[in-house]
């Protein structure tokens, strides 16, 4: 009894527990006698039969775009999803703010420097340009 290639591969490939695609007959006229499922086996031994390696997901351009990420690139309007507000938290935005007018108070060192302190925590400055005005005019 001679088989078709085809139903040989099929054959094969449910013997072996792998997809028909990863099997490979090497030798057609030897393949087209094999009937059992011990002739396959037989036939692999021999390498008349063969399996082509597993294929993975190749991670390289995914590499590629996280350098590009990490360096900062890819940050443009167009991939921006949520609001200013909500791509950086409130709190983080006050803390840089505040930090950055106590720097600015120290160099200032202004003669009612603790009341001012106390203003820069309540948030009664809007920027450090704010808070120069104010200590420049005395503090009304």
């Amino acid at each position: 009894m001679v088989m078709e290639v085809g139903k040989v591969k099929k054959l094969a490939a449910r013997t072996l527990g792998v997809g028909v695609h990863r099997v490979k007959v090497m030798n057609a006229e030897r393949a087209a006698e094999a009937i059992t499922r011990e002739d396959i086996r037989t036939m692999v031994k021999e390498k008349a039969i063969k399996l082509t390696p597993v294929v993975g997901t190749s991670r390289a351009r995914a590499r590629i775009l996280a350098a590009k990420k990490k360096a900062g690139r890819r940050t443009g309007a167009g991939k921006r999803k949520g609001t200013k507000k909500v791509r950086q938290k409130k709190k983080r935005t006050w803390m840089v703010r505040v930090r950055a007018q106590r720097r600015k108070l120290r160099e200032l060192n202004p003669t009612n420097y603790r009341q001012v302190y106390r203003m820069i925590k309540g948030g009664f400055f809007k920027s450090v340009k704010h808070l120069q005005e104010y200590v420049r005019k005395g503090g009304q």
